[in-house]
């Protein structure tokens, strides 16, 4: 069972830039419960994976505190490698993060891809406390990257944390891997999916794209849409339909397509919409869903975690202008 966060990461798709120089150092350690020298303070950043900014800003150091690992060295099929976690009291000297987790990922695919990696942080009782998720752009097939995934202050009366696990890992291929912002891709956009919306087993998500280029972009009609499991095989007996009213009403505004053209710094968004409704059969989990967004575009591949059930539809809404889009520089970078 996912481990839910207590509080949800506003940063989608940004991206950690380990793996062009091969292997890094995250934090040593011996894992026997001693205070470790002085190192970096994480930053809430490491904890969403944000994108780092253009001129890195110095970040005080603290002291904290090593805690043994149950099942120190052990990886995991997907080649993930958690080998140190560490405590971040008011007392180390580090605001605003209690615990962090250092880790090491192989990618075992036959092309670059980048990750996004989600670690629970656990209570002595087993049950979840929080979890933390970074995001690592670009490993090379056999390449190793070493990070650090960051709990947060704790809000409450929360358990201590006593052991950490992988929960979910998820992986796209680095030359379909979406993006908010940053440098403009040679398609001339961002294209990623919002964290989206559920109530009573609807969900909704929103497919965004913004015109990062120079030039005019024109867009007609829906996006077309390639839906695959966790192993990247493409799903098929699911019914991708053109609007989403066949889902459920009022999802989005009633009207027909008709062209977009997105000037420079402007963005336009197309709906998801499916029930995960579960009756005879046996239900459909898709993590992963590649997008055209017009024709003889390049595909781009985002993780909405389709939770299909049984219902076999996902409903695609039409392109249509955000007139609530307002640019950053980060999103509109040029190379």
């Amino acid at each position: 069972m996912p481990i839910p966060h207590r509080t949800a990461p506003a940063v989608l798709a940004a991206t950690l830039l380990l793996a062009a120089c091969g292997t890094q150092d995250a934090s040593p350690g011996g894992g026997d419960g001693r205070v470790r020298a002085e190192a970096l303070c994480p930053s809430d950043e490491m904890r969403y994976g944000s994108r780092p900014s253009q001129a890195p800003t110095a970040r005080p150091s603290g002291r904290p505190t090593e805690l043994p690992l149950p099942s120190l060295g052990a990886t995991d099929e997907d080649g993930v490698k958690i080998t140190a976690l560490y405590a971040w009291g008011p007392e180390s000297g580090c605001a605003g993060v209690e615990y962090s987790a250092d880790f090491e990922l192989t990618n075992q695919q036959k092309e670059t891809a980048t990750y996004t990696l989600t670690l629970g942080f656990l209570a002595a009782s087993g049950g979840a406390v929080d979890n933390g998720e970074r995001t690592v752009a670009a490993v090379a097939p056999g390449r190793t990257v070493k990070g650090t995934v960051v709990m947060g202050q704790s809000v409450g009366n929360a358990p201590e944390v006593t052991g950490v696990q992988v929960t979910k890992l998820r992986s796209v291929p680095a030359a379909e891997a979406s993006s908010t912002g940053g440098t403009c891709p040679k398609s001339g956009t961002h294209l990623y999916a919002d964290q989206g919306d559920a109530a009573m087993g609807l969900r909704v998500v929103g497919l965004h794209l913004v015109n990062c280029g120079t030039r005019p972009y024109k867009l007609d009609g829906y996006p077309k849409l390639e839906i695959q499991d966790e192993d990247h095989d493409t799903v098929s007996g699911i019914r991708i339909l053109q609007g989403t009213d066949q889902i459920g009403t009022g999802i989005e505004e009633d009207e027909s397509p008709r062209p977009v053209v997105l000037q420079p710094s402007e963005a336009a968004v197309a709906g998801l919409a499916w029930r995960n409704t579960t009756q005879a059969g046996d239900p459909v989990n898709a993590p992963y869903l590649r997008v055209w967004a017009r024709p003889g575009a390049a595909p781009m591949m985002v993780v909405p975690e389709l939770d299909l059930g049984t219902t076999g539809k996902l409903g695609v809404g039409h392109w249509r202008k955000d007139e609530t889009y307002r640019p950053s520089a980060a999103s509109t970078a040029r190379p």
